[in-house]
């Protein structure tokens, strides 16, 4: 079986001190006997017929030309290369309205609101629907903290004319600010085919209120309450049980665990931050092939 490790053309723009995982994860693979290689999602040069099985692992450029990745997965589909994670999974999880299916679950995620294509902002009127004193506004195709800004009632109207600008392009999701992130972090756990492998808590730096670790964001490690895990959990068994694997970011309100964002596509794995997490990814790719 010939598998393809999908990436992007990495031109720097998430260059940190984390090790990358990406190469580490392939060599891996490759000393677990499989035939696997690194694959650019949108090089056109690519013959994708040659490939059994496709791994979706950091197209970070894919919301930049979303239009042209919907087009990739087509193609993928049919020529009946296997997809991992499944083509519905990838096109469900790669505009945030996901959140509105996830909600409509009975699971907890952060409030949000939905500024659809060709809307004006109205940016000020927000702050009495969603009872918050700042929010967060950004696209809801979007990755690396894309067009994402953090305002309060002052900024509102100024930045009211530059989101109207982007809405003629595309929709946006505006969610609260939550204090929870400066004073306690944002969770990260980690699944592989259903199986809880890892879990982190991302901190940003002074100032910030982004917890990437390439804009500056601290990671830590430790014991996880095993209620957080087990409310973690289910987000993974309503809309991701069948998934290589899945990210599950959130962060903890009132002892509830409550979801940011269910990472379905590319999301960094933190790999090196379990001892276990290599073997746990291979053990998950071998019980779905």
């Amino acid at each position: 079986m010939k598998i393809a490790f999908v990436t992007y053309q990495d031109q720097g723009k998430y260059v940190s001190s984390v090790e990358n995982e990406d190469e580490k994860l392939l060599a891996f693979l490759q000393n677990k006997g499989h035939s696997i290689e690194f694959a650019i999602w949108n090089d056109p040069t690519v013959d994708w017929q040659q490939y059994d099985l496709a791994i979706v692992k950091s197209p970070w450029d894919y919301f930049d030309n979303i239009g042209l990745f919907y087009q990739w997965l087509d193609t993928l589909k049919s020529l009946q290369v296997r997809l991992l994670n499944p083509y519905e999974t990838v096109r469900w999880n790669a505009d945030k309205h996901y959140l509105l299916d996830i909600a409509q679950a009975g699971l907890p995620i952060t409030s949000s609101l939905f500024i659809e294509k060709g809307w004006k902002a109205e940016l000020p009127a927000l702050f009495d629907k969603m009872r918050a004193e700042k929010l967060i506004i950004k696209p809801c195709v979007s990755g690396g903290a894309k067009h994402t800004y953090a305002f309060t009632r002052n900024e509102a109207t100024q930045l009211s004319s530059v989101i109207d600008q982007l809405l003629t392009h595309e929709a946006f999701l505006v969610q609260p600010f939550l204090p929870e992130i400066e004073t306690q972090g944002e969770w990260s756990f980690v699944f592989f085919h259903g199986k809880f492998s890892h879990c982190l808590l991302k901190k940003a730096k002074p100032g910030d209120f982004r917890v990437q670790h390439y804009l500056g964001g601290t990671i830590h490690t430790g014991d996880v309450p095993d209620q957080l895990l087990e409310q973690a959990a289910r987000f993974v068994g309503k809309f991701a049980g069948n998934c290589l694997y899945a990210r599950v970011d959130g962060v903890v309100i009132h002892d509830e665990f409550v979801l940011m964002e269910l990472e379905l596509i590319e999301p960094f794995l933190f790999l090196f931050t379990h001892s276990q997490s290599y073997e746990n990814y291979y053990r998950a790719l071998q019980e779905l092939l």
